[in-house]
């Protein structure tokens, strides 16, 4: 891939660019040469540096208008990614106007600021951008020729789907679009034939479970009083750098804490009903290891790149077992071993399937009392297990 800004090749030196991701390699050298991609791959991968540097390269400092606009369901990883693109602008000899435009800011400096200036790159929210773009016409985003949309599953589950269709429509026939995404959606795929031309795609969404140092320990338990009592003699074993504890349904979430709190008071709970200054504060401490422990739900968790994850805690198995695979992804980086403890019980059956399937070995144990242990012929032979319970080993 050839990098032809002194600026950029400065930045990337400064980031410390030596090997490039999967999902980079894949993306970037189509990305030159204006190709319309789809790309999917966990989070973590490095997805958006992998279209952050071909938007560097095609950007011209020397025209003052719109022409990148990059769209984000969730402020959290808006800012993210206004960060990480302020990191490499900051190199330039010219000034890179790059504005954040999320919820909570105020409009009317916004709209004035916009009828005396338009910047370079917008990054922002789609709900926000459709309000200065389409309600207000203060955004020129119509003369931007790249578009890229992050964690489109995520925008499309939110219900962004319609704000980002609005905002397409009023830019260029020939523009250069890309989208990124966890997971490509049957739902999202009629959005994506609207507007991409002949898409390059990518899928690397399992990749992460084939190259991660991470062990895998699945508990067998009856009912969720099994699950709680197990939980909690979980947490008074381990000592996390920082655990994830999933699970399905924000109602949980908080009874989650509130079980988990007697035991460790450092532990808080992310849900889609959190105030996003309450969400903000939470993310601050959790950096500043003031957590031990986030209870989460799927959606709560996503675009948030929270280092440092030791323990994954799948209290409850996704419905969608890809979502496995994110959140999976969250732990054992840059060359750091994970841990990952699961709860199952005989109704998720179709969760051996998807490990066989990935080759993911597993220590099995079984949690339920004697007299309501089945047959362990109930799971696909085909399942790897390095170690099993005492009661497995008696049966």
């Amino acid at each position: 891939m050839k990098i032809t800004k002194k600026y950029l090749q400065e930045a990337l030196n400064t980031l410390n660019f030596t090997n490039f991701t999967d999902i980079q390699k894949s993306v970037i050298p189509e990305a030159l040469k204006k190709r319309d991609i789809i790309a999917s791959s966990p989070t973590g991968t490095g997805k958006t540096h992998s279209y952050l540097i071909p938007l560097f390269e095609h950007l011209d400092e020397n025209v003052n208008e719109i022409q990148a606009v990059i769209l984000s369901p969730t402020r959290e990883l808006a800012n993210q990614i206004y960060e990480m693109a302020q990191v490499i602008a900051k190199h330039a000899e010219k000034t890179i106007d790059i504005r954040l435009y999320v919820g909570g800011k105020d409009r009317d400096r916004e709209l004035h600021r916009l009828e005396k200036s338009q910047p370079h790159i917008v990054i922002g929210t789609p709900g926000k951008i459709h309000d200065l773009a389409i309600t207000s016409n203060a955004l020129k985003v119509y003369r931007s020729k790249k578009l890229i949309i992050d964690e489109a599953d995520m925008a499309l589950e939110i219900g962004f789907l319609d704000d980002i269709d609005a905002i397409a429509r009023t830019m260029d026939s020939h523009l250069h679009m890309m989208v990124f995404s966890a997971t490509i959606s049957e739902q999202l795929k009629p959005f994506l034939r609207k507007y991409l031309k002949q898409p390059l795609e990518i899928n690397q969404e399992d990749r992460p479970l084939k190259t991660l140092n991470v062990t895998h320990t699945l508990y067998r338990t009856a009912d969720d009083q099994a699950k709680l009592k197990k939980l909690t003699s979980i947490v008074q074993s381990i000592q996390p750098y920082l655990a994830i504890i999933f699970v399905n349904k924000k109602e949980d979430v908080e009874r989650i804490v509130q079980h988990i709190y007697p035991t460790n008071k450092h532990v808080v709970g992310l849900h889609g009903d959190i105030q996003p200054r309450k969400r903000k504060q939470i993310l601050r401490d959790v950096k500043n290891l003031n957590y031990h422990y986030i209870v989460a739900t799927d959606i709560a968790s996503r675009g948030i790149d929270i280092e440092g994850v030791s323990h994954i805690i799948n209290y409850d198995l996704p419905k969608d077992m890809i979502f496995f695979i994110h959140r999976i992804g969250r732990t054992a980086r840059m060359g750091a071993s994970g841990e990952s403890i699961t709860f199952f019980n005989d109704k998720d059956a179709h969760a051996f399937e998807f490990f066989d399937k990935h080759n993911i070995t597993l220590n099995l144990k079984d949690q339920r009392p004697k007299n309501s242990v089945k047959s362990v012929k109930n799971h696909p032979k085909s399942v790897k297990v390095n170690k099993m319970s005492k009661n497995k080993k008696k049966r």
